[in-house]
């Protein structure tokens, strides 16, 4: 049987929407972590490489035409080597990973970068061509995040916004704003100790922006704050429903940031004298009701411990994709993980959500701690996604 396993793993930081990576292009960060993949990797010629797959969820401006391939001829990289873009929405950079693997275990190819790339500062305005001839209006839709264009058939509650869903489950499941916010809290307090004991070093690639007229260099990530409190959390406002829960606060920020992994298999780790972070052990993807999309995890994590024949308990880190408190909460009621093991560096309330970079960040995340347990150690990393599914990626140290 073929193996996949991750053999290193990097990432930019992530940068605040309209913060210090906004003058860097999305095709620009991807390029910075691919690069950086190689250098760290000497014994891995880039002609080695079968694929280069990256996710993306906008692909409306800087990152269109195919993201991955614009990426990869600007890390230097032989023009022989192919690039394919994925949109998962959110899971687009955890899926990338997720099908590189399955490329490698047809037998396609034994060496390739996967990952994924999202500006969502730097994300365009839209407008659909005019059905008339001389239109009296026009819409223009912002491309950030969310519906735009949407079919006029799809069912109203499927076209819900995402804080409108995470309002869902927080009524579903009764999870209270002061539940939410000591989430968000612990997100934060998380992810600040863990850069203040360097725990991010081994996967942060600094990158060099060039803001107008100043260049500055960035090698850390933007979100966590050190200030951060109960009683200012407790003080937001609901954003998506007049009488909810959901607040900027105990929901993931708009975010800037690339991260990448390097696969191979069996016989290019024998090889190439290679030693991996990880194997890939399983990965699964499920759909749910597009209104409970953020219980998306459940099943997608159900299947792939199915598949690797696992247990909950056998996961010694689960790297969670924090959309939102309520979202993250109601799938631990679903999915009881002891919390010490459930995103131990923080997560993406603190850290930050470039959405299509999320799953590929996740991911680099989960192996940096899976390499300082002892071999053999268990994780995943799961995430739910937009419309209504949900993605999971299982590892082991070895």
């Amino acid at each position: 049987m073929v193996n996949v396993y991750i053999v290193d793993a990097c990432r930019t930081p992530v940068g605040r929407y309209r913060g210090a990576l906004s003058g860097a292009r999305p095709d620009d960060l991807a390029a910075t972590v691919i690069s950086e993949l190689l250098r760290r990797n000497p014994q891995v010629s880039a002609d080695e490489i079968e694929d280069v797959w990256l996710g993306a969820s906008n692909q409306a401006g800087e990152d269109n035409r195919n993201v991955a391939r614009m990426s990869l001829l600007l890390a230097g990289l032989p023009l022989a080597i192919g690039g394919i873009t994925i949109n998962r929405l959110c899971a687009s950079g955890l899926q990338a990973i997720n099908s590189a693997r399955a490329e490698l275990l047809a037998g396609n190819g034994s060496v390739a970068i996967a990952g994924g790339v999202e500006s969502m500062t730097r994300a365009p305005f839209v407008m659909p061509k005019p059905e008339a001839a001389f239109p009296r209006e026009q819409r223009v839709f912002d491309t950030t995040i969310g519906w735009r264009l949407t079919n006029p058939r799809m069912p109203e509650e499927h076209t819900l916004s995402m804080g409108e869903t995470a309002e869902v489950l927080a009524r579903e499941f009764q999870i209270d704003r002061c539940e939410q916010d000591a989430f968000a809290l612990r997100s934060h307090e998380r992810a600040v100790a863990a850069q203040t004991a360097r725990a991010f070093d081994d996967e942060l690639v600094p990158v060099t922006v060039r803001n107008g007229k100043l260049e500055e260099t960035v090698n850390a990530d933007e979100g966590p704050r050190r200030d951060a409190n109960l009683d200012a959390l407790g003080k937001l406002p609901p954003v998506f429903a007049q009488d909810g829960t959901v607040t900027a606060g105990n929901s993931s920020p708009l975010n800037d940031g690339a991260a990448a992994v390097l696969l191979a298999t069996d016989e290019a780790v024998q090889r190439l004298g290679l030693q991996p972070l990880a194997r890939i052990v399983a990965t699964a993807g499920a759909g749910v009701e597009p209104r409970r999309m953020g219980m998306g995890p459940v099943p997608a994590i159900r299947k792939a411990l199915q598949r690797a024949g696992w247990s909950l308990g056998d996961l010694a880190v689960v790297e969670l994709n924090e959309a939102f408190a309520a979202q993250s909460l109601a799938v631990l009621r679903e999915m009881p993980v002891a919390d010490d093991r459930v995103n131990p560096l923080g997560g993406a309330i603190a850290l930050g959500h470039p959405i299509g970079c999320s799953g590929a960040r996740i991911t680099t995340t989960l192996v940096h701690q899976l390499k300082r347990m002892p071999n053999g150690a268990r994780g995943a990393a799961t995430m739910c996604v937009g419309v209504g599914q949900g993605v999971a990626t299982l590892v082991e140290r070895v």
